[in-house]
């Protein structure tokens, strides 16, 4: 199989190597604006190169991954889906939410695969997780905490564009708790602060934020979000129902430590980034790509998922910057 990739930022090399070592990829072809990016991939994966997004779609591919920058998404998602290619696209699918929905209804009627990457879905604990509240081992849910702390925060050009922390960041928070419970929310609240880097606060956004959901069935989920995280990398879902409890990320990586006299857990060297923690996933998501590419299963994450979980990013926004309640019926407009 050629896979092309359009973008070679962190997560767009984090793909190359990836896709190069899985076995049904034969060959890579890239594309990228930067020359010493493109001598980077040459050089380490062996993958060729094209002078454009254009060529890499016209150059025999049987899948195209776009990691290019979130403004590029709608372009080179439609172009690929007019070359009839199927797409694996980063989230987010475009950089606000009115494009995203044109985006939507201009693929209304189309059969070309699509995955969106929302990488969790595809990690083990997360998996294990959906299957324990699918089978009812936890009984009813009537709390979920997820949590996601960057060791360090994004540079200032990627904060500035990045939509802010909820879109960015809790998006994936958000997606999971919906795949996970299977439930839908209806209502958030959200508050954020700063108190780190001055960079963030004048681009208008929080460093560290939490928010709480209200699902459709009255189940609260709370959600724990910062870009300063100075032991680690801390990605974790707790979910507590009436018949019993379960954790994701409650390993001996995980970037915190006890209080209490003698304990010893968490045992290990703790998780430094999402490319370590989410190594695994990466993988399965980008091998679960290359079935959807093939024709063998259907695509595991469509793209009305970015945009459910957008909607949620979208009232934590006006939910923070409002300091009030605010429904998800209220800010989306699809």
């Amino acid at each position: 199989m050629r896979i092309g990739i359009l973008g070679l930022g962190r997560i767009g090399v984090l793909h190359a190597e990836t896709l190069s070592g899985l076995d049904t990829v034969d060959s890579l072809i890239v594309a990228d604006p930067s020359p010493h990016a493109i001598t980077a991939a040459v050089h380490r994966f062996d993958a060729e190169v094209a002078d454009s997004p254009e060529a890499v779609l016209a150059a025999g591919v049987d899948g195209v991954v776009i990691a290019a920058a979130t403004d590029a998404h709608p372009a080179l998602l439609r172009a690929a889906v007019k070359a009839d290619i199927p797409v694996f696209c980063e989230k987010p699918l475009a950089p606000t939410m009115a494009q995203s929905v044109d985006l939507l209804k201009a693929l209304a009627d189309c059969d070309v695969p699509i995955q969106l990457g929302f990488n969790r879905r595809f990690d083990a604990g997360f998996i294990a997780a959906r299957a324990a509240v699918q089978g009812g081992e936890l009984g009813e849910l009537h709390t979920v905490r997820s949590t996601t702390l960057d060791p360090a925060p994004p540079p200032p050009a990627y904060i500035a564009a990045s939509g802010g922390i909820f879109h960015d960041c809790s998006v994936h928070d958000f997606d999971t708790v919906r795949w996970v419970t299977g439930r839908e929310v209806t209502e958030v609240y959200a508050v954020g602060g700063n108190r780190g880097a001055d960079f963030i606060r004048k681009a208008g956004d929080a460093d560290t934020t939490s928010a709480l959901l209200t699902l459709d069935d009255g189940t609260i989920a709370v959600i724990s979000n910062s870009r300063h995280n100075a032991r680690g990398y801390d990605v974790r879902m707790e979910l507590h129902g009436f018949a019993d409890s379960l954790a994701v990320g409650l390993d001996d990586r995980l970037p915190l430590r006890s209080a209490e006299p003698g304990a010893t857990f968490p045992a290990g060297r703790p998780h430094t980034f999402f490319m370590d923690r989410f190594t695994a996933a990466y993988r399965a998501e980008l091998a679960a790509f290359t079935e959807v590419a093939a024709g063998t299963r259907p695509s595991p994450c469509a793209v009305e998922n970015a945009l459910e979980a957008g909607w949620i990013a979208e009232a934590c926004t006006l939910s923070l910057h409002e300091h009030r309640p605010v429904t998800i019926a209220e800010v989306r407009h699809d």
